[in-house]
This record gives structure tokens, C-alpha cells and sequence, in this order.
């Protein structure tokens, strides 16, 4: 849910908090006091348009942050951490509206990009009214809200994957019906691009290895020379390294007999003596080994040139190059058993075609009935919503090919007036209208993922019993999602869990909004000054007083 907004800049608003909190959170103030401007700032925050006529009059930057709790919401901390985005329950989005253009997102603390903003938007905030609902004006939610309505997500998942089975089988299909002509190329490329690898008869580590002898062969005159050069001086004759240490040993060796402690030198040089034997034999072997083949550094130079083609022509390893080499195979025998393939693929097809059909119309007969079900409950919850000549219809069109969704798109239809054809939502309903129907449905499936619905202009052209009716739907809504509500009437304000009130005032020649949560007498004033206007009698505020405590003991 949305605990914290701060608006800084935004419009006539020069700095501004306000902490909600979960339930019913009500915002009423006069006309023009910047209720709406509010809403401006969260649809901002959802990826809205931004612009520089945003921003305060001699400011150049304008920020909306709003801080949500999603701890109760598993599924959508999983979705941000796939995008990255490290969230240990609370979220920070931030954007900033610059007039020189360099406007910035802010998604949990690091730079987002605006279409990243307003996918996660669609799990975070729904704003029904004047600002355009995310929902209720996009028809291809209209299928979804509906198999919500009649539990048909299981049946659909199942539809669905059928047809991806199905999808899956056409493409096969489709590679196998190209032409002929096309086909053969295809066949004579592969053909040649296997027997090209294959012949090259490629080994997983060859590569590392031909580098290494290749390394040998071609220093091998400089190997041979060193190795044989050390051999000799260590080891050469008299006048080698070992011959004068060995003199030096012996005479050494004499004189410790005379001085005993000349013993751990002579040691020393016994040892220093063996080593150095043991290195020179080494070396001596070491040289015998080292062969000088230019032949062999051809071969070598030759195989590693070749394993450089193809890794030019097929992919930058040996193993890739193994690997693609079994993909162009699998292709090959696919196309020059095509007619098997093709066979068996038909085949195939038909059975996933049934079971497609089968499903299909299991699930569309389905939706045939939640539609009628559908139509009903949201008649009776607009009728009770001051909208007694409304009709409500689901309009289904069958689609020339199946798709994920199903045999048939659906759109709701809308008629507010009697004498009017049921039309689009888009293309008819009004602000105040679009959040009565989004009650209406609210209340008819209360089930969804968005944890914070707003609802603007939700009363506009109502009030009496079908007022405190509206209020009295929306609390029952807030007691399983955050609801936030803008309102001009007193009998829906009186349900609020948590009432605040928007105010505008001059200071210092500037105006300032600012927003604060109401409670005791401060509640019963606003009230009061909802139902009275500018005079304000204790008649009024005890009616205020009544107002608030039906609402309370009714909701009981």
C-alpha cells in the first residue's frame, strides 16, 4: 500500500507530506484547494506525462516520491527482484519534472527509465475517475476481470497451455512448408556447413593443447641450444661448474678432518653438489626430447588456422562449434525427412486441435454464463448507485484463430441513460461514471492484486441515502485493499478510517496547499462544513456528530 507521498513544487503546492494508511483514506477540502492536484502527483508517480507546466512557478525542478509497503505482497517483491531491483518491503519511487528537460525516474533508490515505471505502476495503483482508469479503459482487461469474476483462471491456464502446444506445432509446421526450391538451398547449405565440421573431425580441448605443442615447435632450436648449453657447463668435463665444485669438495672435505667445524660446509657442498647433478641430468634428458619439426609446426599452424575459420563462420569455441554442428543436424534430417515430419506433425496437430476445441468451448460456454451473472450483479450495485437506468453487458467477439486467451475477445458495454445503446466503456462513461463502475465491480469481485485503488469524482452527480450507500461500498472495498477517495459529500466522508482535509491559503503573496489528517472536533468541523457551507450552526455539528457515528455503528 501508498504509506507516504511527498510533493515538492508541484503545481501550487510548495511542499507537501502526507502519511496514509490502510483502510478507507478520505480526502475532502473547497473547490480548488488542490484535491485533485494530488491525484495528478500519484498518477505521475504510475508513469504518467510529464510536463514543465508541472512545475512551481519559479522553481526549475518539480519531485513526487511515494513510498510503498509491499511486505504482504510476495508476487510483487519476486517481479521487482527479476527486475532488479532490490526491495526488502518497502519501495521508494521517485520522479523529477525538470524544466530544462532532464526529467529522472527513481525506482528503490537507483535510476529506472519511465516504461519500466509504468509496468510495475499496473501492480502497485489503480486511479479510477478523471485521470483514466489503468483497468477499466483497456478492454483487453475485460477478459481477465471477467474469468476473475467466474474463477475461470485455472480453466484458462489450461487452455492456454494447450495452446502453446499448438503454437509450438504450427511453427514446426510452417518451417516445413516453405518451398521447395528454398528447401533444397536450405538442404545444400546445412548439407555442406555439417560435412565442413565433420570432416574437420574437432575435439573439445584441442585448441588449448595445438597452442601449447605449437609453443614447443616453434622455439625448439632455442630450447635445444639453452638446455644443451647449461648441460655443459654444469656438467662438461673438468672445467665445468660440477668439476670445480667437486675439486672444491674434496679439498674441503680434507681440512674438516683437521677442523671439525668445517663440517656443516662440507654438507652444504655435498648437498649444493646432488642438486646440482640432479638439474644437469635433467637438462640433458630435457634436450634429448626437444625435436626441431618444421613439419610438424606446419601441421600444427594448418589445424590452428582451420579451427580459426570456423570459429569465424560458426561460433567462438570448439564446443559451440560441436554444439551447432548437432543443431544443423537435427535441422538437416528434419527437412530431408519432411514428409515423415510433415505427417507426423499433422497428426499432431489434429489431436492438440480437438483438445483445443474442446477446451475452448468449455470455456467459452463458461463465459457465456459469468457474462449474464455478471450483467446482473452490476446492475443491481449501479442501480443502488444512483444510476437506476444503467445497463451493463459483456459483449463477446468470436476470433478467427484461437489465441492464449481463448475462442473470443470481450468488452464490457455501458449505457448510463435509458434510450442509448450500450457503447464501450471508453468511448462513453465519464469520470465520476468509470469510478462507480470500478465500485460496482469492486464489489461484485473483490479479489485483485493492486494494493491501492483511488477512486476520484466517485460521487459526482449523486447524493441522499445513495451517497451514504457509495460510502458505505467503498468501506466494505477498503477492508481488503487501501482505498483513497477524493470527495465533495459529507455521507461519504463519514466512513473514512483515516479523514484528511486539503487546504489552500495565501502566504507571503504565494499560494500554499497543504494537507492534514483530521480526527475528534477537527472531524466534525469539516463535516460540518460539508453539509452547511460558510455558516456553520451547532445543529450542523451535531448533525456532523450523527453522521459520523451511523456510519461507525453501522458498519458494525
Amino acid at each position: 500500500m501508498l504509506t507516504d507521498l511527498n510533493i515538492r513544487n508541484f503545481a501550487i503546492i510548495d511542499a507537501l507530506h502526507v502519511a496514509f494508511r490502510p483502510g478507507l483514506n478520505v480526502l475532502t477540502g473547497e473547490t480548488g484547494a488542490g484535491k485533485s492536484i494530488i491525484i495528478d502527483a500519484v498518477n505521475l508517480i504510475l508513469g504518467g506525462r510529464a510536463s514543465a507546466d508541472l512545475i512551481r512557478t519559479g522553481e526549475e525542478d518539480a519531485v513526487v516520491e511515494a513510498l510503498f509497503d509491499l511486505s504482504p505482497h510476495a508476487g510483487l517483491l519476486a517481479g521487482l527482484a527479476e527486475m532488479g531491483v532490490e526491495c526488502d518491503g518497502d519501495l521508494l519511487v521517485k520522479r523529477v519534472v525538470s524544466r530544462s528537460g532532464k526529467n529522472r525516474v527513481f525506482v528503490g533508490g537507483g535510476l529506472s527509465t519511465l516504461a519500466a515505471l509504468s509496468d510495475l505502476a499496473k501492480a502497485l495503483i489503480n486511479i479510477y475517475g478523471q485521470h483514466e482508469s489503468q483497468t477499466l479503459l483497456k478492454p483487453e482487461n475485460h477478459l481477465i476481470l471477467l474469468d476473475g469474476f467466474a474463477g475461470l483462471a485455472p480453466l484458462r491456464a489450461e487452455f492456454a497451455a494447450i495452446y502453446e502446444e499448438y503454437r509450438k506445432v504450427l511453427g514446426e509446421i510452417g518451417k516445413l512448408e516453405e518451398g521447395e526450391r528454398e528447401a533444397a538451398r536450405r538442404i545444400d547449405l546445412l548439407a555442406f556447413q555439417s560435412g565442413e565440421i565433420g570432416k574437420a573431425a574437432l575435439v573439445p580441448g584441442e585448441e588449448e593443447e595445438l597452442e601449447r605443442e605449437r609453443q614447443l615447435l616453434a622455439h625448439a632450436e632455442k630450447l635445444l641450444m639453452n638446455s644443451q648449453g647449461a648441460f655443459d657447463l654444469l656438467y662438461g668435463g673438468d672445467a665445468s661448474i660440477l668439476g670445480h665444485l667437486q675439486r672444491v669438495t674434496a679439498g674441503i672435505g680434507e681440512i674438516r678432518n683437521i677442523d671439525g667445524s668445517l663440517a656443516e660446509v662440507c654438507e652444504a657442498l655435498n648437498g649444493a653438489y646432488a642438486q646440482l647433478e640432479d638439474a644437469a641430468l635433467s637438462l640433458r634428458d630435457y634436450a634429448a626430447r626437444v625435436e626441431a619439426d618444421p613439419r610438424r609446426l606446419q601441421e600444427v599452424d594448418d589445424r590452428l588456422d582451420l579451427l580459426n575459420r570456423l570459429k569465424k563462420k560458426y561460433a567462438p569455441t570448439v564446443e559451440e562449434i560441436i554444439a551447432c554442428k548437432s543443431e544443423i543436424d537435427r535441422e538437416l534430417d528434419l527437412l530431408r525427412n519432411r514428409e515423415l515430419a510433415r505427417s507426423e506433425l499433422d497428426k499432431t496437430l489434429e489431436k492438440l486441435k480437438e483438445r483445443l476445441a474442446a477446451k475452448g468451448e468449455e470455456l467459452s460456454a463458461k463465459r457465456a454464463t459469468a457474462a449474464k451473472e455478471l450483467k446482473k450483479a452490476m446492475e443491481r450495485e449501479l442501480h443502488e448507485l444512483a444510476m437506476k437506468n444503467a445497463v451493463f453487458e459483456v459483449a463477446f467477439e468470436r476470433l478467427p484463430e484461437p489465441r492464449s486467451v481463448g475462442m473470443e475477445g470481450a468488452g464490457f458495454l455501458f449505457s448510463p441513460n435509458p434510450g442509448e445503446a450500450p457503447k464501450p466503456l471508453a468511448r462513453i462513461a465519464s469520470g465520476g461514471e468509470l469510478s462507480r463502475l470500478m465500485l460496482a465491480l469492486k464489489q461484485v469481485h473483490p479479489e485483485s492484486d493492486v494494493p491501492t485503488l483511488v477512486f476520484d469524482e466517485v460521487d459526482s452527480g449523486i447524493g441522499g441515502a445513495t451517497s451514504a450507500l457509495v460510502g458505505k461500498k467503498l468501506k466494505k472495498v477498503a477492508a481488503g485493499q487501501q482505498v483513497l477517495c477524493i470527495t465533495h459529500l459529507p455521507q461519504v466522508a463519514a466512513f473514512a478510517d483515516h479523514h484528511f482535509r486539503v487546504e489552500k491559503r495565501v502566504e507571503a503573496g504565494r499560494t500554499v496547499t497543504s494537507v492534514a489528517e483530521l480526527g475528534g472536533d477537527e472531524r466534525v468541523a469539516e463535516m460540518a462544513r460539508m453539509l452547511g457551507g460558510v455558516k456553520i450552526t451547532e445543529r450542523t455539528m451535531e448533525h456532523a456528530r450523527e453522521m459520523i457515528e451511523e456510519a461507525r455503528t453501522g458498519d458494525r
